[in-house]
This record gives C-alpha cells, sequence and structure tokens, in this order.
C-alpha cells in the first residue's frame, strides 16, 4: 500500500522516522495551545483542536499523497493569529476563527485546480534548491535557539549561549551521541539519540514528571466554525480580507515550500515535480479547514517532518505512525508535554538534520549571478526573518527583476511575476 520496496524502505525504518518526527514534533502539542490560550481560547479545547487538525491532515496526506509528512499547525501562523489579527482588529476569536475558515475553504479550493502544481512546474530549479537548503538553515537555527546554544543579545541580536546551563550541557551531549550514531550509520540515529538525551535528562531532573502521565481530552466549546454563510459575513462585516490575503499567502508559500523541501530531501521529486501534487496539496489544506472548525490556526506541512526524513522515511507510513502517536497523545498530555518541553531532547535533531538539507546548495548555479542572488535571498532570509514565506518572497521578488535587467524577461514564468507583485505588496502593506 506505501510502495515500500518500490522506494527503498522498510517498516522498521518507517516506525523510526515515525517515532522520531512525532518526538520532534511533540512540543507544537503544547507551544500551540499556549499561543491561542493568550488569544483567549480554552487551553483543552486549543489542545485537542490541535491534535484534530493534525490527524485529518497528516491521515489525508498518509493515505492519499503517499508523503512521509505531518500537517500540522504552523508556528507564524499562530502567532500572527493570537498578537496581530486579535491585536490590531479588536475581534474576538470566534471571529478570527470565521476568518481562518474561510482561508481554508479557499485554500482547499485553489488545492484542487492545477494552479499549485503548475505554480511549483514555474519555480525555477535554482529556487527550488534554495527552498530546501533555507528550510534546513532555518530548522537548524531553531535547533541552535531552542537549546540555548543560541541565545539573545541586546546589541548582536544573537550570540553563543551558555556553556555551563545545564541545558545547553545536555543538548551538546545529545548532540554527541547522536553525531556518533549517524557517523557510525547506526539504523534510527536520531530516534535513539533522543532516548538516551531522555534518559540522561531524567536522571539529571531536567525531566520531569510533576503533572502525571494521563488525562482525559475535550472540547469544552465543542465545534466553533460550521457556518460558511456566517463565516463569510464575520470577514465582510469586520474587514477582514488582509488577514485572509496575508494567511493565504504564507499557507501557500509556507505549505509549497515545506513540501518541496522535504520531499526533496527525501529523494521524492521526479524531475523537479512531485508525484501526487493535487492529494499532497488537498491534504494540507483539510487540515486548515478542519483545524478552524474545532479552534486552532492554520496548519501547513510541518518542517519537522524532515527529521523522521533524515532517520529514513520515505512513504506515508511514516505519516500514519506520527497519527497514531498524535491521537495516543490526545490521552497523556502531561507525559507529552514534560517529554517535549526539555529542548535538549529534540534539539540535537534539528540541528543535524539542518545539516542534512542545506547540502541541496550545491545544487544551486552559483556562477550565474542572476540565478544565483535570488537563491541566496532565500537561504539567508528564511532563519534570519524565522520565516519560509518570507525568504521564498524575497527570492521570487528578485529574481524577476535581475532577469529583465539581464534582457531575459521572457524566459520568466508569468506566475512569477504575479507572485513577485503580490509578495511585494504584502511585506509593503500587510507584514
Amino acid at each position: 500500500m506505501f510502495k515500500l520496496q518500490e522506494r527503498n524502505t522498510n517498516v522498521k525504518t518507517e516506525v523510526l522516522a515515525g517515532i522520531t518526527t512525532f518526538l520532534t514534533l511533540a512540543y507544537i502539542i503544547i507551544v500551540n495551545p499556549m499561543i491561542l490560550a493568550d488569544a483567549g481560547v480554552p487551553f483543552n479545547q486549543a489542545f485537542t483542536a490541535t491534535i484534530i487538525a493534525t490527524l485529518v491532515g497528516t491521515l489525508c496526506m498518509a493515505f492519499l499523497a503517499n508523503y512521509p509528512i505531518v500537517i500540522a499547525p504552523a508556528m507564524g501562523l499562530n502567532a500572527y493569529f493570537a498578537y496581530s489579527v486579535l491585536g490590531t482588529h479588536h475581534i474576538s476569536y470566534m471571529i478570527a476563527f470565521s476568518a481562518v475558515f474561510v482561508t481554508g475553504i479557499i485554500f482547499l479550493l485553489i488545492s484542487l485546480t492545477s494552479f499549485r502544481t503548475r505554480l511549483i512546474e514555474a519555480i525555477p530549479n535554482n529556487l527550488k534548491h534554495a527552498i530546501s537548503a533555507g528550510i534546513g538553515l532555518f530548522i537548524t537555527f531553531i535547533g541552535l535557539r531552542l537549546s540555548g546554544i543560541v541565545t539573545n543579545h541586546d546589541s548582536n541580536l544573537v550570540t553563543i549561549g551558555n556553556f555551563s546551563d545545564p541545558g545547553v550541557a545536555l543538548t551538546l551531549i545529545g548532540l554527541v551521541i547522536a553525531l556518533v550514531l549517524m557517523t557510525l550509520n547506526v539504523q534510527g540515529a536520531l530516534f535513539i539519540g533522543m532516548i538516551i538525551t531522555a534518559i540522561i535528562a531524567f536522571f539529571t531532573g531536567q525531566l520531569k514528571f510533576t503533572n502525571g502521565f494521563m488525562s482525559l481530552p475535550s472540547l469544552p466549546e465543542g465545534v466553533l466554525v460550521y457556518n460558511p454563510i456566517q463565516s463569510i459575513s464575520d470577514v465582510i462585516e469586520f474587514g477582514l480580507y488582509g488577514v485572509i490575503f496575508s494567511f493565504l499567502l504564507v499557507m501557500l508559500f509556507d505549505t509549497t515550500g515545506a513540501l518541496l523541501g522535504i520531499i526533496g530531501q527525501a529523494g521524492l521529486l521526479k524531475k523537479g515535480k512531485l508525484e501526487k501534487p493535487g492529494s499532497a496539496f488537498f491534504a494540507d489544506s483539510i487540515g486548515a479547514t478542519v483545524g478552524s472548525m474545532f479552534g486552532t490556526s492554520p496548519t501547513a506541512a510541518s518542517v519537522e517532518s524532515s527529521a523522521g526524513v533524515g532517520a529514513g522515511g520515505k512513504t506515508g507510513l511514516t505519516a500514519l505512525v506520527v497519527a497514531i502517536l498524535f491521537a495516543v497523545a490526545a490521552f497523556f498530555s502531561p507525559l507529552v508535554g514534560a517529554v517535549s518541553n526539555v529542548a535538549a531532547i529534540t534539539s540535537p535533531s534539528l540541528i543535524i538534520v539542518g545539516s542534512l538539507m542545506i547540502r541541496s546548495i550545491s545544487e544551486i548555479d552559483w556562477k550565474e549571478f542572476d540565478e544565483a542572488f535570488p537563491a541566496f535571498l532565500i537561504v539567508v532570509a528564511m532563519p534570519l526573518t524565522s520565516s519560509i514565506a518570507n525568504g521564498i518572497a524575497l527570492g521570487f521578488i528578485a529574481y524577476p527583476i535581475m532577469k529583465i535587467a539581464k534582457g531575459q524577461a521572457r524566459n520568466v514564468h508569468p506566475l512569477l511575476y504575479l507572485f513577485a507583485v503580490l509578495f511585494l505588496y504584502h511585506l509593503i502593506f500587510l507584514a
């Protein structure tokens, strides 16, 4: 069913990859509800909605597209929802979820057409390689920052962390363990490294289970959004058009960029194209739509899926394992929260996988400046702006400009001109 032999993998590898992805992504189960709680959404509502959205999107990705990609609430979009949409429009979270719901419906309709497929085909290969490399650098930066190896600095923005800090020391130990295992080509090296690091964390007092292990999931407010007509009316009444446009742009390019980067990392791109683009796009868009109905911010293909790909995952079986673990986690929120809150356990995987993904930078044609510089912008802007979409935006704006200057305007796909204009408008007026 999952074409294991065709993709040169096996059940053991896929299961280990799924577990690795789950442990790397498990923090979202706690972090996302915490952010949404700041917007007034009940924690239990957001917690359960997060799992429901992840389950629906990921199961569709597993069975329809057969990719090792997890669909989950996107970091960045949740912060935009909580602090920008609600903070600047002075509306209730119920109204804001109406905007997310309408966005999800539009996104779903776009995904059912050939538009997103044509967009991927329109992206030059150098920019595709840059997207993969940029995501790698981005998730490495996330791992370094979450672990404390890199920390804030008043003048320089970031600086080296305190290596005497127990959390940083544990991360370094976990990183060494994982690196040694990978150097020795141990199967499931990242997952085994996490287990060993977790054991060390427990015996050093950094991993504690103070809130017990189990609790029943609940939706205290039930289904929040279910009436499309009312949702559209809310959007019109409160003038949330800019919010929907921002959500659409970020969802479109965050997800498309992540899909290209991670599937490319898995070696599943056929001549730069997705094998089942329609199914993959449907999976990520349905997650956003369903999630908004129950009470969570938009979903996207998670960059943390690359941890499972780095552990050998190549099929939808990896995604299925993650979905099962998320369903189980719904009953073990205190346990999952305890493990995912110890950044030292998961950060080494992010750092290492980033190094694997950035290898695609060698595929970029650095000899042609008009090809190299837009790619360079994508690579550096993703980690420096903490956004996949921002990195893609700058690259997409620079590319047609440089081609026009070189007298090769006709070599640029019309869609790239369209999105260059849209991205420029977004960065100037909406970002």
